[in-house]
């Protein structure tokens, strides 16, 4: 069984999967990073995901181009996140509970805006057409390399634009006025609005560009991965970013490699599934194990270092 598994393993599809299943995962953890630092946590990633996930489908679909669904996608994801700033922020709700309820929302929500729109029922297959998915696109060089090429080219443009986004936020993050005054909101709130800082603004800025990242990862997830919606698209992706967003320290690289980590782990959850000898039960739950370990080792990490402060 074991040389079974190494054998899917340590192969060029598996590597291919990795980088596939990665993506939306770190379109998300880079949201949840850009909020996080600001000091506000967007514990209602999955609700975005779902909501800008459905819409992307939907304007693609009544526009037949997939940009226009991406650019809708973006826009619903920042309006969905204005919501919860807008409870949060000014009619002072615990953010905790706004992102829940934006969750719940999206669960239920979604399905009604479905029909209302469409008359459809749990999923779009039946409107997808070739126009409404974001294109594959080839790297020049790295696609005639034997092994790399097959692993890292081929994939969808948002694909790149996931790995891409890493150095932008960094950029954006410690480059930036921007950056300089998110952090610094984060960081001390009472200190940055003595320099004149507009913590409120700030935060509401970080926000909707959280919004507008986890806006993406939805529309990777149904008109790329998925090629369609349905109501259980996201799968707990949002959550698994949150999770990577911690584990990687709250920082755009950190939060790369803590995905590729569960993207990993979810390439692994697919292959095996296929074997004989493992209950599906226990392969599905490998991704969610992994972050309750990954989620682990980071607080003994943090536990550790507050121990040597004090």
């Amino acid at each position: 069984m074991l040389q079974q598994l190494c054998s899917l393993i340590f192969t060029v599809s598996f590597g291919y999967s990795i980088i596939r299943i990665t993506s939306p995962i770190l379109f998300a953890a880079l949201a949840s990073v850009v909020a996080e630092k600001a000091g506000v946590s967007n514990i209602g990633l999955e609700g975005i995901m779902l909501f800008s996930s459905l819409f992307g489908v939907l304007f693609a679909y009544w526009t037949d181009s997939w940009l226009i669904g991406i650019l809708a996608s973006i826009l619903v994801g920042v309006i969905v996140a204005m919501i919860i700033g807008v409870f949060a922020l000014k009619l002072k709700t615990d953010i905790i509970l706004a992102g829940t309820a934006i969750n719940i929302a999206g669960s239920g929500g979604t399905v009604f805006f479905l029909y209302l729109f469409t008359g459809l029922r749990g999923n779009t297959a039946s409107l997808t057409t070739p126009n409404m998915l974001t294109p594959k696109i080839n790297i020049p060089i790295i696609q005639n390399i034997p092994i790399i090429g097959d692993i890292f080219s081929d994939h969808s443009i948002l694909t790149y634009v996931s790995f891409i986004l890493v150095i932008v936020v960094w950029v954006l993050l410690y480059k930036t006025a921007l950056g300089l005054r998110i952090r610094a909101v984060g960081e001390n709130k009472n200190a940055a609005d003595s320099v004149g800082v507009s913590v409120l603004k700030t935060q509401y800025i970080a926000i909707a560009l959280s919004g507008a990242l986890s806006g993406v990862g939805g529309a990777y997830m149904s008109m790329y991965y998925s090629q369609s919606w349905n109501t259980g698209i996201i799968a707990g992706r949002g959550f698994i970013a949150l999770a990577a967003q911690a584990i990687g320290q709250g920082e755009p690289v950190g939060a790369m490699f803590a995905s590729l980590l569960f993207g990993f782990a979810s390439a692994l959850a697919n292959k095996v599934e296929g074997l004989t000898g493992f209950s599906s039960y226990l392969v599905s739950a490998i991704p969610y194990a992994i972050t309750i370990i990954g989620l682990v080792i980071y607080a003994m990490t943090q536990l550790k270092k507050s121990r040597k402060k004090s």
